[in-house]
């Protein structure tokens, strides 16, 4: 589709020549030039999508030209999109027996969800919208039934209905799901509650209003069509069968595939999220009572069939174009359903369980960082198949501002500041105690 942007945006799709080819450094793009702002014609694949987001994060672009501005829309998406995993992660601990909820919440925060995290693009957004929104709406289910209600919750939940709705094409149906999981095995009682509360009957219609709006969007501009066909056709029957196939495969994806495809995750890094999926998963699905493992189970055969579903719907028109951070929103809402299923169990605080989580963040946090290293070496150095050229980045053909060094060490200095804290909430009980206290009081 055809659009008019400013020339310096226009170009960008030129300052990609390092894309797909994991041994070319960053360091082959020219030059924005930051004076020329006038109108050109371009073409984008996302021409029928949703404005809501690209609305939001354009703004960076008022006033400013070139890198600058390109650097401002990537901070707002990144603002717009840890807000809302800091509404869900505060989400979890208003919860009862909170701990599980926290631990769901931290594993589902993978590297591909920070790193989509630091681009111009809404599938980071409607990842932390998906959680936030799940999460607000199990709080709310909480609460109604001790007849509390909470503003602070109710505006998390409208906030994140309305941007998920309206941030892509499959927003709804994540949507849908999550409401569907946060209701399902619920006692009659609870439901009723909720939808008797003013600020749930406030918050369904504004919802809803947003959906209203990204339905009609998605059908007028014909959103779910692709632009851009890469592939040959292939066949429906063969695009399940191999989606269906390839479904454990994409766990690389959901992890942390960086770029362009073109750079894959340490071995080390995906398996250390293996542990924590399956960990949880196991857990869920022998929870009792039973009716706790109803909305785990919907959510594991959603995962198992919608894509192959949505896969060879579309392959016969326009190819193979299925990524695993399509559907990345559906992951993270199954890893939560997972830790709200188990949040009854018994949490030992004993110096062999504090050990035990204390070792996990420290793990956490080492493959978050060997991650975030392996892109940084993918753009200063390149990838050379069995070269191994890690001292290599001491000599970099290309650096990130503020140098791969001082973002490592930053990244370092966050990560571990946050797995202190969540280290603290989990095994500390004065200190979850005061939290819990707090946050009971601000709501």
């Amino acid at each position: 589709m055809a659009v008019e942007v400013p020339k310096y945006i226009a170009e960008v799709g030129s300052y990609n020549c390092y894309a797909t080819h994991p041994e070319i450094t960053a360091n082959c793009n020219k030059p924005t030039n930051t004076a020329d702002r006038s109108p050109v014609k371009a073409t984008t694949s996302a021409g029928n999508y949703n404005p809501v987001y690209y609305a939001i994060v354009g703004l960076g672009s008022r006033g400013l030209a070139g890198e600058p501005a390109l650097y401002a829309m990537r901070i707002i998406s990144a603002w717009l999109t840890s807000f809302f995993l800091a509404a869900f992660f505060y989400a979890a601990s208003c919860m009862r027996k909170s701990r599980f909820m926290l631990i769901a919440s931290a594993v589902s925060m993978t590297p591909a969800v920070l790193f989509l995290s630091g681009a111009v693009n809404p599938n980071a957004l409607e990842i932390a919208t998906t959680g936030a929104f799940y999460m607000g709406l199990c709080v709310m289910l909480e609460n109604a039934a001790k007849s509390q209600t909470s503003w602070l919750t109710t505006a998390i939940v409208t906030t994140s209905g309305i941007l998920l709705a309206n941030t892509r094409p499959l927003s709804l149906l994540w949507l849908a799901l999550a409401v569907v999981a946060a209701m399902i095995g619920q006692s009659r009682f609870a439901l009723l509650a909720l939808a008797k509360t003013k600020t749930f009957q406030l918050s369904v219609f504004l919802v809803s209003a947003s959906c209203v709006f990204a339905l009609w969007w998605t059908l007028a501009a014909h959103s779910l069509d692709s632009l851009f066909a890469v592939t040959p056709p292939l066949p429906a029957d063969e695009a399940a069968i191999l989606m269906l196939d390839r479904t454990v495969g994409y766990m690389r994806e959901y992890v942390g595939v960086l770029g362009s495809l073109d750079t894959a995750p340490p071995v080390a890094v995906v398996d250390a999220w293996v542990l924590g999926f399956g960990w949880l998963l196991l857990l869920a699905f022998t929870t009792r009572p039973v009716k706790l493992r109803w909305p785990v189970a919907m959510v594991t055969v959603a995962v198992l069939a919608i894509p192959p579903l949505l896969q060879a719907a579309s392959s016969e028109t326009v190819g193979w174009i299925w990524q695993g951070r399509y559907a990345l929103a559906l992951i993270i809402l199954l890893i939560l359903v997972s830790g709200r299923a188990v949040r009854f169990r018994p949490f030992s605080t004993s110096p062999w369980s504090a050990s035990l989580v204390r070792w996990s963040l420290v793990l956490g946090v080492l493959a978050h960082v060997y991650l975030l290293l392996q892109g940084l070496r993918r753009y200063t150095v390149g990838i050379h198949g069995d070269h191994i050229n890690w001292t290599e980045m001491f000599e970099p053909q290309w650096q990130p501002p503020s140098s791969w060094q001082g973002l490592t060490v930053a990244y370092i200095i966050v990560l571990s500041v946050a797995g202190l804290c969540l280290y603290r909430l989990l095994i500390t009980k004065p200190f979850a105690a005061q939290i819990e206290r707090s946050i009971s009081e601000f709501a």
